[in-house]
Parts: structure tokens; C-alpha cells; sequence
């Protein structure tokens, strides 16, 4: 009897969750148990949410009211009737031309020179990770640190007013944020081409140049059609620092309460940035091909 309860006792041990065969799948752990760091996660970002919502002055009652209601209905009125006299609507075409050549000009310049501090600020070509990684890399973090705006606003006292500084603005800001994408896009590249040609003995420029700029060519155009849709907003946004193009239209007739120059100012951003990302469209669909 001992014995043949022993062998019943390892037969209901062997066939136990926790004695299951190493070949098999575990299962995954459920998020809400305490031990779960998704579960931790989840209660330390609800309790960043309320304590923002407590921190902040959010007067919704003010906001809300009749009096604030009708302000705003009365503000968004004046605006339904914008300006359409021949005289303005030439100057608003000026300024809505000069903020598109400034959004293409910053994006075009960010391109070249994001794309040179890539290469180092990637593993695959950074030579000395210790020494090349770091510096440009830094240098990628400190050039999309800093708002396209307090660009422009520095920049304002050696280029002086006008898009000259509003172009510079947008460049060095896109800059930054092009370089750290098209590195990732370098690292994340296939191997197999650079690798092939390393042991042929060819140079690392030559590699870049015929390996790997041609696998992620694609991406990084992509990525300089999305920055130049963004900058088109903020081109439009620079000239409130006087930063040239509508920008500046705008702060000029907002700041003297011009509400039907306003209007047109406001239609001509939409149109523009519609337009912007319909050639966008259109040149991913190219690429795609």
C-alpha cells in the first residue's frame, strides 16, 4: 500500500503546473497583479494625471460662463468676414510664398547637415563609440533642445529681422531632431551589404555611400517630408519674434485688433499647410513605388 500510494503521489506531482516539461509555453503574467511592473507603471501615471489636474489653476467655471462664451462667439464672428481687398490679398501671397521657401529652405539645409552629424552619432560608423557617439550626439541633443523660437529670437540680433533668421531658426532646430533620426535609421540598417564590402577592403565612406545610404534612403525621406509639414507651422509661428513671412502678418494685425486681416492670415496658414501635405503625400507615394 505504501508503494503503490508513493507512485500515485509522483504521478500527481509530475502532472502539477509547476512540474511541466522545460519545452513548454509559460504563461504570460497578468498585468494587474502586484508584482507586475505594468501594474506599477499604470498607478504612477494615473497618479501623475491627478496630481497635474490638482497642481494647475484650470478655471473652468470662468472659462465656461456666459460672459466667456459670449466673447469668444463674438471674436469668432469678426473673424468670418475676412479681408479680400486686391491690395492685401497680393501682400498676404508674398508672405504666404516667403514662409513656404523658409520651411523648404530650413528643411532642405537641416537635411544636409543632420545627415553628416548622423553618421557619426551612429554605432555603425562612429569609428571610436567613446569619443564620436558622444560628442555628436550631444550636439544633436542641445540643437533640438532649444524651441524654434528662442532660435530665432537669438539669432535676431546677428541676422536682424526678416526670414533670414527665421530660415537659420528652423534649420538648426530640425537639425537636431533629423540627425537623431536618421542615426537610428543607420543602426537599425541591415549589415549585410556594409559587411559584404568591408571585407573586400573598401573605405567606410564608400561603404556608407553604396551599402547603406541606398537601403534607408526611402526613410529618410520620409522623415524630411514629415519636418518640412512641421515646419511650415512653425514658419508661420516665427514670425511672431519677427521671424518674417505670415508670422509676422499676423502678430502685426492681431497686436492692432484687425480681426478681418486676421481672418485671411488664418486661411492662408490652412491653405498652405493643406497644400504642403498634399505634395507630401503625393512624393511618399513616389517613393513607395
Amino acid at each position: 500500500m505504501d508503494a503503490a500510494g508513493t507512485a500515485m503521489s509522483q504521478a500527481t506531482t509530475d502532472q502539477s503546473p509547476s512540474s511541466q516539461p522545460q519545452g513548454a509555453p509559460q504563461r504570460p503574467r497578468h498585468w494587474m497583479r502586484l508584482d507586475s511592473p505594468v501594474f506599477w507603471s499604470l498607478i504612477g501615471t494615473v497618479a501623475l494625471i491627478i496630481l497635474s489636474f490638482w497642481s494647475l489653476d484650470l478655471q473652468l467655471a470662468r472659462v465656461l460662463s456666459i460672459e466667456s462664451l459670449g466673447r469668444m462667439g463674438k471674436f469668432v464672428g469678426e473673424l468670418m468676414s475676412p479681408n479680400l481687398e486686391p491690395v492685401f490679398l497680393s501682400k498676404l501671397l508674398q508672405a504666404s510664398l516667403e514662409t513656404l521657401a523658409m520651411s523648404a529652405v530650413g528643411t532642405l539645409l537641416a537635411a544636409i547637415f543632420g545627415l553628416l552629424l548622423a553618421v557619426p552619432a551612429s554605432r555603425s560608423y562612429a569609428g571610436d563609440p567613446a569619443r564620436w557617439r558622444f560628442l555628436t550626439r550631444l550636439v544633436l541633443n542641445a540643437l533640438r533642445a532649444i524651441p524654434e523660437l528662442v532660435w530665432a529670437a537669438l539669432l535676431l540680433i546677428s541676422a536682424g529681422l526678416g526670414p533670414f533668421a527665421g530660415t537659420l531658426a528652423l534649420a538648426l532646430h530640425t537639425t537636431g531632431v533629423l540627425g537623431r533620426l536618421f542615426a537610428e535609421s543607420i543602426e537599425n540598417a541591415p549589415q549585410h551589404p556594409a559587411s559584404a564590402l568591408r571585407v573586400q577592403g573598401i573605405g567606410e565612406g564608400r561603404v556608407f555611400l553604396y551599402a547603406t545610404l541606398p537601403t534607408v534612403s526611402p526613410q529618410l525621406m520620409s522623415y524630411s517630408l514629415y519636418r518640412w509639414e512641421n515646419n511650415i507651422r512653425a514658419a508661420a509661428v516665427l514670425g511672431v519674434v519677427g521671424g518674417g513671412g505670415l508670422g509676422q502678418m499676423l502678430s502685426f494685425h492681431m497686436g492692432l485688433f484687425q480681426m478681418q486681416e486676421t481672418s485671411s492670415i488664418l486661411a492662408a496658414m490652412i491653405l498652405l499647410v493643406i497644400l504642403v501635405d498634399t505634395l507630401s503625400y503625393f512624393a511618399r507615394r513616389l517613393l513607395s513605388r
